[in-house]
């Protein structure tokens, strides 16, 4: 029920457009050849503005993950015990397993839907496999819903408090700006089509500026790095406003007509002097002051602040800090200036018709909501009622989870049924009670809504599905009918659910047309070229203004004014536990990898090689670890074991650990996850993987 793809010439060699379904700013447009039914060549589609013909290396090996013999295939059963090494699958038929399953929900949801457990998460982003089908299944069933706050809940509730909605600088107009400051973020690896307008900005004259505790690889090639300390860009965002205030470094203009709230926060910027916010984050004096001066000096100029700053106790009040930025120089003024989160709110999608949330039991009383971060305290905790069953699709949590030994314990509970649809035999399949076998994005229609660029986009399914497997919405069809749900809903089509999927009253869909969609594969918001969504104010804010003081703030317990919030698990948050474990762990992407997607993928886990850990010289020196050492990482969660790599290019008091390795690929069975915190953020509940205090030692064998 995707496509007409059975309609076309199974000979002919045909061009199909596609787009990248992960969870990536980039949302690229791809083309692939398919001849003979076979798809032989993915590319970047030259002519989309924002893809310019360029994909990353992982998305560029698409036919190896579409081809590759460790594929799923065919439903599979366990027989034998759960866990790594545990047990084995034997092959079922689909009407087993659909059967199987679909007797253990209903027999669940006869006593309480709420033991049901959906978790799914950034797979796949598109709007019909994601937020389609799936969710109108388990709203349909009553199902336990997920909080999903694995990524980006804290930064843009927090953003949204000052800004009004996730809108932000449009990444082409970066190539014009004169100041770019990339604050926690790394382009090259998870932004690459911003870092070829980065780039053409610095030919012509731009000073880029990055903040990171690690030289990334952008970092590496900016103009100047600064390293904060993990979790204090807050404080530094203030120190920022300190002197941008205390030396008239301002548009006042802009201030007086387009912003609520200065006074207020002037009275908190007041006490963040440069020297003590030297003392927080670990930089200058001079570095701060001059960091304020160069950005105050330059109107055009462009903020892109990233999700990984953001996963610290205080990572919400830090984006809110950051978002008032470019209100005090007035850079909205300039479609080259302003600051980008994500603008996934300059797109315009219809949620509720999406994801069926009117199918709930009880509309008015929604199910409890459980939070995917602190997913192994609900399996091993709950019990009103207990979780009974796991249904995981488009996530692997035994991989990017935090606190994933506590997470171990409650998917080894016996009574817990587990199953996992998936493209590869992922960590979480080692518990899974069912595997049913998943799509690539080639075998599959959808529609996406991407979260960096302006134009909406559409996948055509390019080849028919491999073996027995299926999308995510045909499998909820599937299951909708075992449970008799006979909503017309359940009925539709993929591009049916793809023709809704938009709200096609607001303004930026007033010249979409689903049927060029179709044959071009995108299509721009209708926007203006210029795109500056600030120059004048007209925040989507209550008050129409840049809220530097936000009632809406206050009215959810959050602090009326940005404030800062240190790390948890720092020597600010918490000296006794930082004299135990003294270092602060980081876990940003390995350039190969992206969250666990990509990590069945042999020739990148080959190009990539085995997992390590990056640590400053001052540190290893002073625990007699050298370069290639293998060493073990540990706090009071877990732990796990890799190769050391001695350097500068982190900045001491904090080790890097790129991810995301599975764990069966790790020589001990861990990954980073090992140790991360389940703690939650100062806003909305968002995981805190960047709050990580450790200790590293010489591992003995």
């Amino acid at each position: 029920m995707s496509t007409d793809i059975a309609a076309a010439d199974p000979v002919a060699e045909r061009i199909v457009h596609g787009t990248c379904p992960h969870d990536c700013p980039d949302t690229c447009a791809m083309l692939i050849t398919v001849k003979d039914g076979v798809a032989t060549k993915v590319r970047g589609d030259p002519d989309h503005p924002t893809t310019q013909g360029v994909l990353c290396t992982k998305v560029s090996r698409y036919l190896e993950r579409t081809y590759s013999p460790d594929r799923v295939l065919y439903p599979m059963r366990r027989v034998g015990g759960k866990g790594p090494g545990q047990g084995s699958f034997e092959r079922i038929g689909w009407d087993e397993a659909l059967d199987i399953v679909s007797a253990k929900l209903k027999a669940i949801a006869a006593v309480d839907a709420q033991g049901v457990m959906p978790y799914a998460y950034s797979g796949t982003l598109g709007l019909v496999h994601n937020f389609g089908m799936p969710r109108r299944f388990f709203h349909k069933l009553g199902a336990s819903q997920p909080e999903r706050v694995l990524c980006a809940t804290a930064g843009r509730m927090g953003y949204n408090t000052v800004i009004g909605a996730q809108i932000g600088t449009d990444i082409t107009h970066f190539a014009e700006s004169r100041l770019i400051i990339l604050w926690g973020t790394n382009p090259i690896t998870s932004n690459l089509h911003l870092w070829t307008r980065i780039a053409e900005a610095r030919r012509n004259g731009a000073r880029v500026i990055a903040i990171d505790p690690y030289r990334s690889q952008s970092a590496e090639k900016a103009d100047w790095h600064l390293a904060p300390l993990p979790g204090t860009d807050g404080a530094l965002a203030f120190g920022i406003m300190h002197v941008l205030i205390r030396d008239g470094l301002l548009d006042r203009d802009y201030v007086d007509n387009h912003t609520l709230g200065f006074e207020a926060l002037a009275q908190r910027a007041a006490t963040f002097t440069p020297e003590v916010v030297a003392g927080i984050t670990g930089l200058s004096a001079d570095d701060i002051e001059q960091l304020a001066y160069q950005y105050g000096a330059e109107r055009a100029s462009a903020i892109r602040v990233n999700f990984g700053l953001q996963r610290h106790a205080g990572g919400g009040n830090a984006v809110r800090a950051i978002a008032c930025l470019p209100a005090l120089t007035g850079a909205w003024r300039e479609a080259a200036g302003g600051v980008l989160l994500d603008n996934a709110g300059s797109h315009a999608v219809d949620l509720a018709a999406l994801d069926g949330r009117h199918l709930l039991p009880d509309p008015a009383h929604p199910p409890r909501s459980v939070n995917m971060a602190q997913i192994g305290r609900a399996l091993n905790e709950l019990n009103d009622p207990p979780i009974q069953a796991m249904f995981v699709y488009a996530s692997n949590p035994m991989a990017v989870a935090p606190n994933n030994m506590l997470l171990r314990q409650g998917f080894l509970r016996p009574d817990l049924f587990t199953v996992v649809h998936e493209i590869f035999l992922t960590d979480t399949c080692d518990y899974a009670d069912i595997v049913l076998p998943a799509t690539t994005q080639l075998e599959q229609f959808d529609v996406h809504r991407p979260y960096g660029t302006l134009y909406t986009m559409l996948n055509q399914q390019a080849i028919v599905p491999l073996g027995e497997a299926c999308s995510n919405a045909e499998l909820f069809r599937r299951l909708a009918v075992r449970m008799g749900y006979d909503d017309d809903c359940f009925k539709q089509s993929d591009e049916e659910v793809a023709r809704q999927a938009h709200d096609m009253t607001a303004p930026v869909n007033a010249t979409l047309d689903f049927d060029a969609l179709k044959r071009n594969g995108w299509q721009r918001l209708d926007v203006a070229e210029r795109y500056a969504p600030f120059a004048n104010g007209n925040f989507p804010t209550p008050s129409g203004k840049c809220e530097f003081e936000s009632a809406s703030a206050a009215k959810q317990g959050w602090s009326a004014v940005p404030e800062f919030i240190p790390p948890r698990e720092s020597s600010l948050g918490n000296p006794e536990l930082a004299k135990q474990f003294p270092l602060m762990l980081l876990t940003p992407p390995a350039r190969h990898y992206l969250n666990s997607s990509f990590s069945s993928i042999k020739s990148l886990v080959k190009e990539v090689g085995d997992p390590w850990v990056e640590i400053h010289a001052d540190d290893a020196a002073a625990r007699g670890i050298s370069d290639g050492a293998r060493v073990r990482v540990f706090n009071q969660r877990g732990a796990f074991t890799v190769n050391a790599r001695v350097n500068t290019k982190v900045r001491p008091g904090v080790l890097v650990a790129p991810s995301i390795w599975w764990q069966k690929e790790s020589a001990d069975g861990e990954n980073s996850n090992a140790v991360t915190s389940d703690g939650l953020t100062d806003i909305g509940r968002g995981a805190t993987y960047y709050d990580t205090a450790v200790e590293i030692a010489l591992h003995f064998h």
